[in-house]
């Protein structure tokens, strides 16, 4: 068994596309501390390249390849970056859990895999730090969907002994945690989350982003539209289920459209269809909850957070700063901790959650 230490470092690159997230923690105690962030931006050539590999295309494994070694230098940056700050040798961190870029993610049984980009025995050399990668395919193996995986990290972190409560994580893909004291966790993602209205915007206002939601804000939501999104088969799917850019994506929905939108009609209805998503999935599977804390980038989506509230009344929703971690870094925060979780040779998965068979320490070690 590979000894353990407090300190490790987790690297996430989400289906938003907009960076590399990087965070230190210190496991020395009992709740683990969050001590640095860090945060890269991707430049929108690879940005653009990566969108590339979601959908087949000349040279595939080629471009995989290279781009799979531009992100490790990135990551090696981040890694750089962040240990600069926190004034930290690279000794002294235990490993580097690293997600990598999800490029493909295919769970079903006719095709049973995941692809996320990262040359992980690159990353190891190029940072001299022990590096765990390729957390999704263990559990795929196993029959389970491969993700979402940050349920076991959000009941670890985020349970409460006696409050019903429910993480909202809204990243290109939003997904729910249920964490409920007196029944089993439970977790799935619920639809997209930013990754449709972030291609909307771009394609019209050359944005990246809508921010604050203040685009989607002059538009009206378009009732029609909003019922042609949600008849999509994923939403009527019983959980477990996780999805992303290989079913939403801009084909699918300028299949949907009906012709005679306006911009920013569709922004808007887009994002009435990320609000109620995730309220229909908290009011089906998690009505109990008392609480409602949001993470990811969709949390500075000031609009987004209130239609949320308002299609989920009753409950008290707010950030996971609350909790003690910043909305902006859970997900790095999960990545630090499975690899914890499997350098100590402890289960990472939530077969619940994910559908999996049972427990299975996940990921792929690398050592320095």
């Amino acid at each position: 068994m590979i000894e353990i230490g407090s300190l490790y470092i987790g690297i996430m690159s989400g289906t938003s596309l907009d960076g590399v997230d990087a965070v230190l923690v210190d496991f020395s105690s009992t709740e683990p501390v969050l001590l640095q962030t860090f945060f890269c931006s991707y430049h929108e050539q690879l940005r653009e390249q990566l969108l590339s590999l979601h959908q087949p295309g000349h040279d595939e494994l080629n471009r995989a390849a290279i781009l799979s070694n531009q992100l490790s230098y990135l990551y090696a940056q981040a890694t750089a970056g962040l240990l600069e700050n926190a004034g930290i040798a690279p000794k002294q961190i235990i490993a580097i859990g690293c997600h990598g870029q999800t490029v493909r993610h295919c769970p079903e049984v006719e095709k049973n895999y995941t692809i996320q980009l990262v040359n992980a025995a690159l990353l190891a050399e190029l940072t001299r730090i022990t590096v765990v990668a390729d957390f999704r395919s263990r559990d795929i193996a196993a029959g389970g969907q491969g993700a979402p995986l940050v349920p076991a990290f959000h009941e670890a972190v985020f349970k409460h002994s006696e409050s019903h409560r429910v993480i909202v994580n809204i990243g290109g893909i939003a997904n729910i945690t249920s964490l409920d004291p007196c029944h089993p966790i439970i977790g799935f993602d619920c639809g997209p989350g930013n990754l449709l209205m972030d291609a909307w915007c771009l394609r019209h206002t050359g944005k990246a982003y809508d921010s604050k939601g203040q685009w989607a804000a002059t538009g009206r939501i378009i009732p029609a539209l909003l019922q042609a999104f949600l008849s999509d088969d994923f939403f009527l799917r019983q959980p477990p289920k996780s999805t992303g850019r290989d079913l939403f994506n801009v084909q699918w929905l300028e299949k949907k459209l009906l012709g005679n939108e306006t911009p920013e009609d569709v922004q808007a209805t887009l994002l009435q269809l990320t609000a109620l998503t995730i309220a229909r999935s908290i009011l089906e599977y998690c009505s109990t909850a008392e609480e409602v804390y949001i993470c990811g980038g969709g949390s500075h989506n000031t609009l987004l957070l209130d239609r949320l509230i308002d299609v989920i009344p009753g409950k008290a929703v707010a950030l996971t700063d609350q909790l003690g971690v910043e909305a902006d870094w859970v997900e790095a925060f999960a990545f630090a901790w499975l690899a914890q979780q499997t350098l100590s040779g402890k289960n990472g998965n939530l077969p619940a959650v994910t559908g999996a068979k049972g427990g299975r320490i996940l990921g792929a070690i690398y050592p320095a």
